[in-house]
């Protein structure tokens, strides 16, 4: 599963947007310097999301929506289409 469907299926899993969750993470306080745990376990708490949807939203959450260009490409399953993920929801799109 590509990074952008990771952050997809948890908007469709919670009914937030990638947004929204980084806002609220922020809002508590979570930034580059939060321990991944933490974070997940607050998703887990929360929103009832797995380790594979929260480690998608721990990245964001920490560093922003740029990843590295060896996620972009168009072959393989876990290949996004830009090395910048898109966090203002599906509608959007």
């Amino acid at each position: 599963m590509s990074f952008q469907a990771y952050l997809d299926n948890a908007e469709k899993k919670t009914g937030r947007t990638p947004q929204e969750l980084v806002d609220l993470a922020h809002a508590r306080g979570y930034g580059p310097d939060t321990k991944a745990n933490e974070i997940l376990a607050w998703l887990k708490d929360e929103f009832d999301l797995g380790r594979g949807h929260g480690m998608a939203l721990v990245h964001v959450i920490k560093n922003g929506p740029g990843i590295s260009d060896a996620h972009v490409g168009s072959t393989g399953t876990h290949r996004d289409e830009s090395a910048v993920l898109r966090l203002d929801g599906i509608a959007a799109r």
